[in-house]
């Protein structure tokens, strides 16, 4: 009998790591794996008992391979749902368990190459994520020179390289040199010969906006015809969430036609997403929200990975107020996201995968500014969720590969990491206190009020007209903008990395560093310079507010650390020539300001501290300057966090409505209980009814239809006083239980607790399979307690709240169920539920 209804809206689901699909699993791998040895069956990890696999000296080898492949009952997070971290630690420790159990020589092989699989995974995401670092910024270099002219001596070259005035070939050193072999557009069409400079400089103007438009539309196409979420259909997502269910159907088994309501009967299906742009933005705040246990698949695979790749490339070097400092880290973390897919013990595991993800994170902030150390920071204290201290060994030796790499390639030409690391040989004085503790106050100001507007921005203007439907056009508008404001002014003409080179830089004798080094007590000639850097300060600040957020690949540390170094700079010219008029001696260096102001402006945009802290020390490689540096972040994140809770990425976690559960934030729960919360009318299955396919069915596609999809079914007994709590099975389970059994829609579907005293619990003796499908003493099919979670975590209705949050935050619970004092149900607490709860506590207070 073909239920063709189910059939087309359940599809079968792939056994991780396997790729196969569990319909075709041999019988030996179902009377190896489903006994229990006197454990329950739940649906938390694969029922290990005593198996053949334990005795490696008599097992076969593939009985021995199966043993150690056993990867749990629970099948494939869906798109969009949370992990369940309970479940993949104790998965994990049940493999270890098996995998270690094993004495003879090569069952010891193999869990030393169990342990050593980690360090090769991080060692190839650090040389991976270095390589595509050097091909972005060599390729990012061309481009955004070409915008000016091109090299007579090779096309392929950038400006620096084609004309190295020095042995370190810096363009900025020397203000008389010339390059000869450089040519720009209109000296290309020799307009400067027929008709004079001023044609010649219009020609120049029109070409630079014609190709930076041309770059940032590339990028911006290439971000939403890739990248959108829509796009992503994958075969580990639930049959009723693809993106094809309630659409037309293809003709089903019988010759008949089913639409998705058809499919469904009287339920509706559910909403269509919001539309995701993976490659867009700088991707910190979803890499954050997939740390913290969020699923969202191809977000951080390879197509996404070539997209932000290119299209960051393409968007910086079209001159953009942006960076691909941050979206490095989202480019790192798709290199960790592929890498450990080749790997059963990862690919199998997501809380495991994440560990390789925290590393890779470090490896990109160490790719990003060459400060390994920072990286591993940086990856603690701003993304990562669960930081255990294997994860972090393994995250400065991922950003020790990746920063040795970079460095061995060399892609600036220089020897160095980045381009604005600078060294400094003068010290500061006690006085200079003041005014860094003013940069300090400056930058928590900017980083609050630009965390405002853009946020205001996106939500009021961006997402409220007709630019939410139009984002090319957006990209077009602002780029126009940027181009028609920025090649006026040498400070915003040039490149974001370059900018802040030259304001870091120390003014040494014969250096001229773009025209900022200026004779000391020349006010005039200091005035003039501090004009034009304030101008850049202006324009960086407003268009770095409206560029955040375009569709197309754009990061916020390179524009926040030009617009806090500009702020610096200009204080430091105006404490170099007090000082000079005060006492005729010159011993401050404006780029330290620079330095100072920069990183507190970062500090109160992103609310980073220690790891910004380390960051900016191995950029000057000094320590002179700690307590500057250290000053300064401290007092602009409390003046930021007084002015604005919320960082830059928090905000965009609010606005794009993920679901990220922040640790770190303290809430006030006054008189609330935990019935406040609990949803008492949520969804339930109860024993003593009869529970068909079709009538299981229908209740999942109404789970679904009010949006619930990342929670299940508590899993009822009735008896004299009241529900009692059998069990706890999810949304993406049931459906996967359902797609087994989908040929027989009116056959009963059982769910009880395999208690090992009973005569009929089971064991390995006494499991059958048929078709590839457990089944129970009896040769029952439909028996769904090995799907179900027989020990879900429980609270009491008088539990403070606190204790939920810490169940949520810190054991990873996806759901807990309410229970009175004498164990009866009274509801379910679903993580999504809880994460709505604490943001209403958040506005409220």
């Amino acid at each position: 009998m073909s239920f063709a209804s189910l059939g087309n809206t359940l599809r079968p689901r792939r056994h991780a790591g396997t790729g196969q699909s569990r319909l075709s699993r041999p019988a030996s791998f179902w009377s190896l794996h489903l006994g229990t040895g006197g454990r329950p069956l739940t649906a938390y990890d694969a029922p290990f008992g005593h198996t053949l696999a334990d005795d490696d000296d008599e097992a076969p080898e593939e009985a021995q391979d199966e043993g150690t492949r056993a990867n749990g009952v629970r099948v494939w997070y869906s798109s969009f749902t949370s992990i369940d971290w309970l479940h993949d630690a104790i998965k994990d420790s049940a493999r270890l368990l098996h995998l270690r159990r094993r004495r003879s020589p090569r069952g010891k092989a193999r869990a030393a190459a169990d342990r050593f699989v980690g360090w090769l995974i991080v060692t190839l995401v650090g040389l991976i994520t270095a390589l595509i670092a050097w091909c972005i910024v060599r390729s990012e270099q061309l481009l955004f020179d070409i915008k000016e002219g091109h090299c007579a001596a090779g096309w392929w070259k950038a400006k620096r390289f084609c004309c190295p005035l020095t042995a370190e070939i810096d363009l900025y050193r020397q203000e008389e040199e010339v390059c000869d072999a450089w040519h720009t557009w209109a000296e290309t069409f020799s307009v400067d010969d027929r008709a004079g400079r001023t044609e010649g400089w219009m020609v120049d103007y029109i070409a630079y906006i014609i190709i930076a438009l041309f770059l940032a539309t590339v990028s911006s196409v290439l971000t939403l015809r890739l990248t959108a979420s829509t796009s992503f259909v994958s075969n580990k997502d639930s049959g009723v969430l693809a993106p094809s269910f309630g659409q037309p159907a293809a003709a089903t088994p019988d010759g008949s036609k089913a639409n998705g309501k058809q499919r469904a009967g009287s339920v509706t299906p559910p909403a269509p997403r919001k539309v995701m742009y993976f490659a867009a933005g700088s991707g910190i705040p979803e890499i954050k929200t997939i740390l913290s246990g969020f699923v969202i698949h191809g977000y951080l695979g390879g197509r996404t990975l070539f997209t932000k790749a290119v299209g960051l490339t393409l968007s910086v070097a079209s001159g953009l107020s942006l960076g691909k400092e941050g979206p490095f880290v989202h480019i790192a973390s798709c290199v960790g996201n592929i890498v450990s897919r080749f790997f059963p013990k990862y690919e199998t595991n997501e809380a495991k995968r994440r560990e390789i993800l925290s590393a890779a994170c470090a490896a990109g902030v160490a790719v990003a500014f060459g400060a390994p150390v920072g990286g591993v920071l940086f990856s603690l204290e701003e993304v990562s969720y669960f930081f255990p201290p294997k994860v972090m060994w393994r995250s400065f030796f991922c950003a020790m590969i990746a920063a040795g790499t970079l460095k061995f390639l060399n892609p600036f030409g220089t020897g160095k990491l980045v381009l604005f690391q600078v060294t400094y040989d003068k010290d500061w004085h006690a006085y200079e206190l003041v005014f860094f503790l003013l940069l300090g106050v400056i930058g928590g100001v900017y980083g609050a009020y630009f965390s405002k507007l853009n946020y205001r921005w996106s939500r009021d203007v961006r997402n409220a007209t007709w630019l939410r439907t139009h984002p090319v056009s957006e990209v077009l508008l602002v780029t126009l903008a940027t181009t028609l404001l920025s090649f006026l002014n040498p400070f915003t003409r040039m490149g974001g990395t370059e900018l802040v080179y030259n304001l870091f830089a120390e003014c040494r004798e014969g250096e001229h560093h773009a025209g900022l080094c200026v004779p000391t007590g020349d006010y005039a000639a200091s005035s003039a310079v501090a004009k034009s850097i304030g101008i850049a300060l202006l324009v960086k600040g407003v268009m770095t507010i409206v560029t955040f957020g375009i569709k197309l690949p754009a990061g916020i540390f390179i524009p926040t650390l030009g617009v806090g170094a500009c702020c610096g700079r200009i204080l430091g010219l105006a404490v170099q020539a007090a000082q000079w008029r005060i006492s005729g001696t010159d011993s401050v260096i404006p780029g330290v300001y620079a330095m100072v102001g920069a990183a507190a402006a970062l500090s109160g945009v992103t609310r980073t501290t220690v790891s910004l802290a380390v960051i900016m020390f191995e950029l000057t490689d000094t320590l002179t300057y700690v307590i500057p540096v250290m000053l300064a972040v401290l007092v602009a994140k409390t003046v930021a966090d007084a002015l604005e809770p919320k960082g830059i990425y928090d905000l965009v976690i609010q606005l794009n409505q993920l679901p990220y559960l922040d640790a770190k934030h303290q809430h006030l729960w006054g008189s609330m209980s935990v019935m406040d919360v609990g949803d008492s009318h949520a969804a339930t299955i109860r024993v003593e009814d009869t529970n068909t396919v079709m009538q299981l069915r229908d209740k999942l596609l109404q789970l679904v239809s009010q949006g619930d999809q990342d929670s299940g079914f508590a899993i009822l007994r009735q008896d004299g006083r009241g529900s009692r709590l059998v069990g706890y099975v999810g949304a993406n389970e049931l459906e996967h239980a359902l797609t087994i059994v989908a040929d027989e829609p009116n056959a009963p579907c059982h769910f009880h607790t395999a208690d090992p005293r009973r005569e009929d619990a089971y064991s390995v003796s006494s499991l059958s399979t048929s078709g590839g499908m457990p089944i129970g003493k009896g040769g029952d099919p439909f028996d769904f307690s090995v799907y179900m979670d027989q020990a879900p975590l429980t609270v009491q209705t008088n539990s403070p709240l606190e204790l939920v949050q810490q169940l949520f935050v810190k054991l990873g619970a996806r759901y807990l169920v309410v229970v009175d004092s004498d164990g009866y149900y009274q509801g379910v607490i679903d993580k999504k539920t809880w994460l709505a709860f604490v943001t209403q506590l958040e506005e409220q207070h």
